[in-house]
């Protein structure tokens, strides 16, 4: 392999970064129009237009950054690139639609795990930078939330790794998303692992607001308490960069959903029909048809997913108190997992 063709394939991926980069900040502010479009309509208000996170970042983006005097700059600029960055990296290990990730082979699992942590990391590093008493406040909300669901998080991880050892091999690695989603778990479990997949699947979406800071979880930026926590000191540039950073963190876990439970294509159902039924609808033989029906399911995944792991339970509970949320993930929410991951294994003995 000559120079020239090294560069060539470094070119192209380069490309595929800042384009995904697009595709999900894209994702991430159309999709956070339609959370509080909905939230709305279920609130009996008319609500924002869709395409007011786009103009809500631009207003940010052009604004003047200030920094306080006694804040540490460089941590206090830092925390809104990195709470970026991460999820935007982890796009590149899961898979978008019908499309294959980026970094396919080179992450798995436990490494999107830990990039997903990164943006509530940055946001309590950054608040506890800024020198605020009310962000310093918020840092520590974030800091308790964060260390609370993890735990859920983690056996949903490992009941999923679990399965997919038990289907594919030990030679092979079960944490890799392209192993989890080229074998839909689904198919590979009874009566008693499916319960416990479900209660799995419940678990992930107990986590997706936490994540995500959203109502009953926005502790950590409770504006009527703490005057927005942990980004009362944050304007301009660094406060559209967070803003940004939430909704591709929204976009990477529903995603990852996605790929954990529901990786199945529209496509491949309509093919088997079509064999069945005849080419009433020939759907599947033109392959840039099979494509975008498959980008559209993808897309319509997502919104049922944010839909009933964010806007639902944003409009249906009010915001807990910080010792309470707690509680809700290292009993309640960790029971419901621990059941699932005996589930699974029990089912899988029967």
């Amino acid at each position: 392999m000559n120079i020239e063709s090294i560069l060539e394939g470094w070119l192209l991926n380069v490309v595929f970064i800042f384009l995904i980069s697009f595709i999900g900040i894209f994702l991430g502010l159309l999709y956070k129009g339609f959370d509080r479009k909905i939230s709305a309509m279920m609130q009996s208000r008319i609500g924002p237009p869709i395409i007011q996170p786009f103009r809500d970042v631009r207003k940010l983006l052009t604004k003047e950054t200030i920094v306080p005097e006694n804040a540490i700059e460089w941590i206090f600029n830092g925390a809104p690139i990195i709470a970026l960055i991460a999820p935007l990296v982890a796009l590149m290990y899961l898979p978008i639609g019908p499309f294959s990730p980026l970094l396919e082979g080179y992450g798995d699992l436990i490494l999107v795990l830990y990039l997903l942590a990164i943006p509530a990391i940055a946001m309590a590093v950054g608040g506890f930078s800024s020198s605020s008493p009310y962000a310093t406040v918020g840092a520590q909300r974030e800091v308790v939330l964060m260390m609370s669901y993890e735990l859920p998080l983690a056996i949903s991880a490992i009941t999923v790794a679990w399965k997919m050892n038990e289907i594919v091999g030990p030679e092979t690695n079960p944490f890799s998303l392209q192993v989890i989603s080229s074998n839909p778990i689904w198919g590979h479990v009874g009566l008693i692992g499916g319960l416990g997949i479900a209660l799995i699947v419940f678990t992930l979406f107990a986590v997706l607001p936490g994540e995500l800071s959203k109502e009953p979880f926005g502790q950590a930026k409770a504006k009527t308490e703490i005057a927005d926590g942990v980004f009362v000191e944050y304007t301009g540039r660094n406060l559209g960069l967070f803003y940004i950073a939430n909704t591709v963190q929204m976009i990477v876990l529903a995603s990852l959903i996605i790929t954990l439970f529901f990786p199945y294509q529209l496509s491949n159902l309509l093919e088997r029909w079509i064999i069945l039924q005849g080419p009433i609808l020939p759907i599947v033989e033109m392959g840039v048809w099979a494509l975008l029906v498959d980008v559209v399911f993808y897309l319509f995944k997502l919104l049922l997913i944010i839909y009933f792991g964010v806007s639902l339970v944003r409009v249906a509970f009010a915001r807990f108190q910080i010792d309470k949320a707690s509680y809700f993930y290292w009993v309640p929410i960790s029971i419901i997992g621990l059941l699932g991951l005996l589930f699974v294994v029990v089912g899988a003995t029967v």
